[in-house]
């Protein structure tokens, strides 16, 4: 078990959601990619989504100290805060929404989320049971933001939702201690990051084909524009003196964007696609500016 900068332990927490485009199954092949931080090194992820990569390097002490964690949705970042600070509140309500569970259950919900005022224990536990209940752990919005998923396939009436237990929690809890949650959009990591910390960028992917893009994760969307700014901002923090590291696809025109950078490829299988068949193996890219 790993410890922190205060010498507490670290607790080897794991993603509470499931992310289209989640890194979980990456982590082995991340393992030699990630630099090892010093104590006084802050870790960023501004694009937080289920934060596998947070927690991997968290249990290892690549984060011994500091970390701040972002993401442009607030719906999101109030989870990961209610995770932090009621673990076990929020464990109960989300277990509750699971024993209710149907698929007419799920509408009724998902309109409630939609539409309604609610308290962040609330919102949090909904974003969860909408996470588990809703088809291949997708994050859409239309363009007034409204989350917009339907509901996911079951493999049998008594099937799991795979509801993180108060314990799951619990240990996400403890890895979260004294990290900073906030919403933000990417852009403003250049206000925090300093020489010498670590900035990890997992954006929405630049599709590799017309008919491949999945950028409905916020309703301002996430297309080229974006993908240049996020250059630019890693060129900046480059130049500052600051690790950066970034996850996208292999699309050649972005490629041609990250000239000068460190380009590995990593095999990984995605499984958006609503067809089977379409399905499978693809090869993405981690940008890096060191060795």
């Amino acid at each position: 078990m790993a410890t922190g900068i205060d010498g507490t332990t670290l607790a080897q927490g794991r993603p509470f959601l499931k992310w289209a485009g989640g890194k979980t199954q990456l982590l082995a092949q991340y393992a030699e990619l990630l630099p090892t931080l010093s104590d006084l090194a802050t870790y960023h992820e501004p694009f937080l989504g289920s934060g596998a990569v947070f927690f991997h390097a968290r249990a290892r002490a690549i984060i011994p100290g500091r970390a701040i964690l972002s993401d442009v949705n607030e719906h999101l970042m109030t989870t990961w805060r209610v995770v932090r600070d009621q673990p076990e509140a929020l464990a109960a309500r989300a277990a509750e929404l699971e024993t209710g569970h149907s698929k007419e259950r799920y509408y009724v919900e998902r309109e409630r989320f939609n539409t309604q005022p609610l308290d962040e224990l609330e919102r949090a536990a909904l974003v969860i049971y909408l996470n588990k209940a809703g088809f291949n752990g997708l994050y859409r919005v239309n363009r007034d933001g409204g989350f917009n998923v339907p509901v996911g396939r079951r493999s049998g009436k008594s099937a799991s939702l795979g509801i993180p237990s108060a314990d799951h929690l619990a240990g996400c809890a403890r890895a979260l201690a004294g990290a900073d949650l906030l919403c933000a959009p990417f852009t403003t990591v250049l206000d925090r990051a300093r020489p010498g910390d670590f900035v990890y960028f997992d954006p929405p992917y630049m599709p590799i084909s017309d008919t491949a893009a999945f950028t409905d994760y916020a309703c301002e969307g996430f297309g080229r524009r974006e993908q240049e700014m996020l250059r630019d901002i890693a060129v900046q923090l480059s130049e500052r003196g600051v690790l950066v590291m970034i996850s996208n696809s292999g699309n050649f025109e972005l490629l041609r964007l990250y000239d000068g950078f460190e380009v590995s490829r990593v095999s990984a299988r995605r499984n958006i696609n609503s067809k089977a068949d379409s399905r499978g193996p693809v090869t993405e890219v981690v940008i890096r500016n060191y060795r």
